[in-house]
């Protein structure tokens, strides 16, 4: 098989393993991965820890590359830029600055980026060693030095994604040119020095030496300037709100002013947006400096500056106003913590900009979504479908079986045709098919014809499979595609796989047994059946932790399973016993899930990363780093090129398969992600959370086109029906609700200026498309699914009040 060749499109610490570890070699033509294949370095929070290349803005051969800027702390977009440092160091505090920068990179035997910065700025050799540690700069010139190495060490500007805490590089130095030329902006060398982030340093930013006793009158003096400010830059400007207060109790409680830290929480905790109320517990209990230097949430919010959007109209109205005031602290804190996005136009109104926020690091940049994505399907291969019923035919005139043909014809034409947003067939290598595959591809197109076309006036019938006194604790549910088997996974460790039809479950014969068979007879497959171990239900044991994930291959010969011990299983269904144990995760792996094609599999755990596997490989091929917290879903798209997850961040990103990188960043949910589910056309994601909405999303145009709200509990599970008609949504608030898809997804708002400012629009039209609501007497619906004749198939297990 060919091989998944990374490509190197943003040169940036690379949070997953530098190039397949495990991948067949490239072919030719392919470029080369970004490394020979080391294994990644599975640190406690998951992607790349110790194995972070030093990776150069390279060009053509490769050589040292060239730089143009000195280190600079990243301003928000629209403000003035850092400038670089001046050729002749004229200005005392700029050649401070500088003299500071260049001592670092010697202690930290970064000879050549100190040669080159020096190079640039013209200074010599004996300035630098003349000036001596940082104590011998004049007074406030050390002071401005020392604090400038701690912003250095603290800030990674311009890295690709916010990095989880754990695998944040602690120095980085910005070059603008390459060895071939200069860079494209945005590219960015770094250097990892340590392999976990120093905490002091990480929070000496926080070192201000602002006046205590001012924060609540600096922050009342901003939100009464809000306040009173028009009512379309009102809306946009409250978004400061959170992110401020945030950072000026940290700063409090960092500089050990806790009294005032109490007072200033206490104050103004109550003005802050409702979906915010469980951060603001965790923030709550930090009320000490040594409380903050174990705290992943705190780390989160230092390291990943929060995004706003915000139209250039008010951002200058809040810069004009921070200025008038010189209120230094505030500004102080927008330019080091936050990245204000800017885009030319209307302000948002508050309804635009609730639908969009509320995740942990806030918005998505829009350049986030701008990359382009092959959402189309892959040309389904051309398998000849024998004729049944021909006893009908010869009945019927020759009009009718006519009428009959198109309809076949049509549904594998949807694939037939090459789609324009369709990947290259060959971009991944997938498993071909075999002989197998192809007999039951066939059996699939004869149940296609027989399916019923669903809409608001044909609704699907549903059984719901109840697991009665599961004393063990159901955590997971898995149905096969064909819908013969369910596997449930259990709290006690086991996996359960029962036969939901009259077929009932058999394990292959001993090896004795095996080589009495004619192997070449026609029936050799029912042969190696022992009929003795027939039973309606196989358990299956090895986790030693409660299981949470469970996946059937989509040939049914194989079930994977995910549990809070860290493992991933692979069982095989003709012997019922464990292949292999996939080791990576170092925490509880919440969700695991084959690809559509068999072979390739996705896990996602607590350790906020997703990995993307192949059954034949102990190590993980990719690793999905820039979570801020647990990875609760994962979800292959239809053409699988593309993993989607669902997280505790509040956000939902798309991965590309090829080269790892994140590709889409959907915020909008105000609680932790449970459910994923791609729209059988793969143009649409429809995603389900803790908050009871779910959130329909156009993939291509990187743009939430809808909002479906009913649900009263966490919406567990989704379910597009095989024809795309209707969507199905199961929750712990034992329902099942259906919801018209062709109407929530017809005349959509794309236009150019709604995908470059964000101004969504949608409609508040949930009743209309709510089909139906059905109850169950006391079961939260765990697992949805759709036969291939489009029946609902759903399960949970009984929870007596």
């Amino acid at each position: 098989m060919a091989a998944l060749a990374e490509e190197q499109t943003e040169v940036a610490v690379k949070l997953e393993p530098e190039g397949p570890p495990t991948l067949l070699p490239p072919q030719a033509g392919d470029g080369a991965g970004e490394g020979s294949g080391g294994t990644p370095n599975n640190g406690p929070n998951g992607g790349g820890g110790g194995n972070v290349a030093v990776a150069a803005a390279a060009g053509g051969d490769g050589g040292t590359p060239k730089p143009g800027v000195a280190v600079s702390a990243a301003a928000p977009a629209g403000a003035a830029p850092v400038p670089a440092a001046p050729a002749e160091a004229g200005a005392p505090h700029d050649r401070q600055t500088l003299l500071a920068v260049l001592q670092f990179l010697r202690q930290s035997n970064l000879r050549e980026a100190e040669e080159a910065l020096r190079r640039e700025a013209r200074l010599l050799e004996e300035a630098v060693a003349g000036s001596g540690a940082p104590g011998e700069l004049d007074g406030a010139g050390a002071e401005a030095a020392s604090a400038l190495l701690s912003r250095v060490t603290a800030s990674v500007p311009g890295s690709a994604a916010p990095e989880p805490p754990g695998t944040g590089a602690s120095v980085t130095s910005v070059f603008s040119g390459s060895a071939s030329g200069p860079a494209a902006p945005g590219k960015v060398a770094s250097v990892a020095v340590e392999d976990q982030p120093d905490v002091s340093a990480v929070l000496s930013a926080y070192n201000q030496q602002g006046d205590p006793t001012m924060y609540e009158e600096y922050y009342s003096g901003l939100k009464h300037f809000i306040e009173c400010s028009l009512d379309c830059h009102r809306a946009e400007l409250s978004q400061l709100f959170y992110p401020l207060f945030v950072h000026m109790y940290l700063e409090l409680v960092y500089n050990q002013h806790e009294n005032e830290a109490k007072s200033f929480f206490e104050k103004f905790h109550g003005d802050q947006e409702c979906y915010y109320q469980d951060d603001l517990r965790v923030l709550s209990s930090l009320t000490k400096k040594e409380h903050m230097k174990g705290n992943e949430t705190m780390l989160d919010f230092r390291t990943s500056k929060f995004v706003l959007r915000i139209s250039r109209d008010s951002y200058q109205l809040l810069k004009r106003h921070l200025q008038e005031k010189q209120n230094n602290q505030i500004w102080n804190i927008v330019q080091e913590h936050l990245y204000i996005d800017i885009f030319d136009g209307m302000p948002r109104s508050k309804q635009q900009i609730d639908a969009m926020v509320g995740s942990l690091a806030g918005e998505a940049k829009r350049e986030a979504n701008k990359s382009k994505v092959f959402f189309g399907l892959l040309k389904e291969p051309e398998i000849e479908v024998p004729l049944d019923d021909e006893d009908e035919e010869g009945e019927n005139e020759e009009g009718k079986p006519k009428k009959k043909k198109p309809k076949k014809d049509s549904i594998g034409s949807k694939s037939k045709k090459q789609d324009p947003n369709a990947p290259p067939q060959n971009r991944i290598p997938l498993p071909e098919l075999k002989d197998s595959d192809k007999l039951d591809k066939i059996m699939n197109m004869k149940e296609t014809t027989k399916r019923v076309r669903l809409g608001p006036d044909c609704l699907p019938s549903i059984c719901f499979y109840t697991f009665l006194n599961a004393y063990q604790g159901l955590t997971a549910v898995d149905v096969t595609d064909d819908s013969s088997l369910i596997a449930g996974g259990f709290a006690d460790s086991t996996v359960r796989v029962w036969s939901v039809t009259p077929k009932k479950l058999r394990s292959v014969k001993q090896a004795s047994d095996l080589s009495l068979i004619d192997k070449e007879s026609d029936d050799v497959l029912e042969r190696i059946m022992d009929e003795k171990t027939a039973s309606e239900l196989k358990i299956l044991y090895g986790h030693s932790g409660p299981v949470y994930g469970a996946s059937f291959s989509p040939d049914r010969n194989y079930l994977l399973s995910s549990s809070e011990d860290g493992t991933v299983r692979l069982w095989s269904l003709q012997t019922f016993t464990c292949l292999v144990g996939y080791k990576g995760h170092n925490y509880p792996v919440w969700d695991t899930q084959f690809s559509p094609y068999g072979y390739y599999f996705v896990s996602g755990g607590h350790d906020r990363v997703a990995r993307l596997w192949a059954t034949d490989h102990y190590q993980p091929l990719r690793i999905f780093a820039g979570h801020l917290a647990d990875v609760n879903c994962t979800r292959f798209h239809p053409n699988s090129n593309y993993v989607a997850t669902g997280s505790a961040d509040r956000t939902v990103r798309l991965w590309d398969v090829l080269n790892g990188n994140c590709v889409r960043i959907f915020t909008g949910h105000k609680g932790p992600i449970h459910s994923l589910t791609f729209s059988p056309n793969g143009r649409f994601l429809a995603t389900g959370a803790t908050d009871g909405r779910v959130l329909l999303w156009d993939i291509g145009h990187g743009l939430m086109v809808g909002e479906l709200k009913g649900h009263t509990d966490t919406v567990c599970s989704l379910r597009f029906s095989r024809d795309g008609e209707i969507l199905a949504s199961g929750s712990m608030d034992n329902t099942v609700r259906l919801w018209d898809a062709v109407k929530a997804f017809e005349d959509l708002e794309t236009d150019d200026f709604t995908t470059a400012t964000g101004h969504i629009n949608l409609p508040e039209n949930s009743q209309e498309l709510l089909l139906g609501t059905y109850m169950t007497k006391s079961t939260p619906v765990v697992h949805l699914h759709f036969t291939r004749r489009n029946l609902v198939l759903a399960a949970g297990a009984y929870s007596p009040q």
